[in-house]
């Protein structure tokens, strides 16, 4: 165990981040590290923990002190192997990382985002005709939060249909494996090498199409932006980061209306608040709960000395709850301005796909407002345990036709 060097006794917790409990209902948990300092020695780990939004914020925007490249999980890439080649976005720093994000951020721009808009209204009426064809109750997250994600972006990517069932198996392994070596990694493994060869798979230029994402990213390869090899790691990326995430960021915001009626109201009042919604059920809901960082130097934060090569976990969905940060932050409010918020990460490795999330978002939620009146739930609800994510496995929802 480290014994810290610091200006004061850095309080020190034996509680498991990753156990049923915590991963059932982080919330107890969260407003215990917040409490305890704006540093805490998790034990059980060997790691520190930031709860607090200041910390956390200023840790994810000083990417030159606390490190991506060594993993933004709890292996060190200093000491171990990863299971896969590191992402050429998440997993890597400047120089390494700035010509990937360039050619993201090119490739997912305005332009982008308005020509997707259109066929994206259509794809979301079309679905909710089918759905609302079967009657007015429905699993919110396998019919709606999971069908419309997996029904746009992977043909917005390029990649052929067959092989999509394997996008969020892969994606819940990948994010389970930032955390410790648990029985919810030891669940995903038999099917790991099955999984990364299917994913490898429509990463492959001959496989997609030539009018998508992946497409535009072999040709950047093409123009020497990038090179052949990063091309398809970073196709990877994005149908790794952008499908599990998404999910559970409209599984949150269904269940926020849901749980929060008056909201609803003021969304079908104001469909523009559409993607205001989002971002909120983003801050309150925090689909991705936390990152780890390791830090390069010795530095002081709070008061605790951390010594540098020290795993930093980041705790975003408790910075996002932060008193300090946020006026009533355990409600889900329209008339907040969260954007402020680090559920998409902060700094240069903010995640580049956002503005998309936001567009499938606002997109259901606004052909959701136009015709349903009101949404309740309907029977036992059922949380998604991964070490990384907050997610639904089940939420059964009944609606009102407007």
């Amino acid at each position: 165990m480290t014994s810290p060097v610091s200006t004061f006794e850095t309080p020190v917790s034996s509680a498991d981040p990753f156990s049923y409990d915590v991963l059932e209902d982080p919330l107890p948990f969260q407003a215990e590290l917040r409490a305890a300092g704006p540093v805490v020695y998790l034990e059980k780990y060997d790691v520190y923990g930031m709860g607090r939004y200041e910390e956390v914020h200023a840790a994810l925007t000083d990417w030159q002190t606390f490190q991506s490249a060594a993993g933004v999980g709890l292996s060190n890439f200093r000491k171990e192997k990863p299971w896969r080649p590191p992402s050429l976005l998440l997993e890597a720093d400047p120089p390494h990382h700035d010509a990937p994000r360039a050619v993201l951020t090119k490739i997912l721009g305005p332009r982008e985002i308005r020509r997707l808009g259109e066929s994206w209204a259509a794809d979301a009426e079309d679905l909710l005709d089918q759905l609302l064809a079967n009657g007015t109750e429905f699993d919110a997250v396998t019919d709606l939060a999971a069908a419309f994600p997996l029904r746009v972006f992977p043909d917005a990517v390029g990649i052929p249909k067959s092989g999509r069932q394997n996008l969020l198996p892969y994606g819940d392994h990948a994010f389970n494996a930032f955390g410790p070596a648990n029985e919810l990694v030891a669940k995903g493994a038999p099917r790991v090498a099955e999984l990364s060869a299917a994913i490898a798979s429509h990463c492959a230029r001959d496989v997609l199409t030539p009018d998508g994402f992946g497409a535009q990213i072999y040709a950047a390869a093409d123009r020497r932006d990038i090179t052949e090899a990063q091309a398809p790691l970073i196709v990877r990326s994005l149908l790794t980061a952008g499908v599990d995430t998404t999910v559970n960021g409209l599984a949150a915001v269904i269940y926020a209306f849901a749980t929060n009626p008056t909201q609803w109201d003021r969304l079908r009042e104001n469909p523009g608040l559409a993607r205001t919604a989002f971002d909120e059920a983003v801050r309150f809901e925090s689909p991705v709960q936390t990152f780890f960082r390791t830090t390069t130097r010795d530095i002081e934060v709070g008061g605790t000395l951390i010594r540098e090569g020290q795993k930093i976990l980041m705790f975003l969905g408790s910075a996002n709850r932060d008193p300090r940060r946020w006026e009533n932050p355990d409600e889900f409010d329209l008339s907040r301005e969260p954007s402020g918020h680090v559920g998409f990460g902060f700094g240069i490795h903010q995640c580049v796909g956002q503005h998309i999330a936001r567009l499938e978002a606002s997109t259901i939620l606004t052909a959701l407002a136009k015709r349903i009146a009101a949404i309740e739930i309907s029977g036992p609800t059922r949380r998604h345990h991964n070490n990384t994510l907050r997610a639904w496995e089940s939420l059964p929802v009944r609606v009102r036709r407007a």
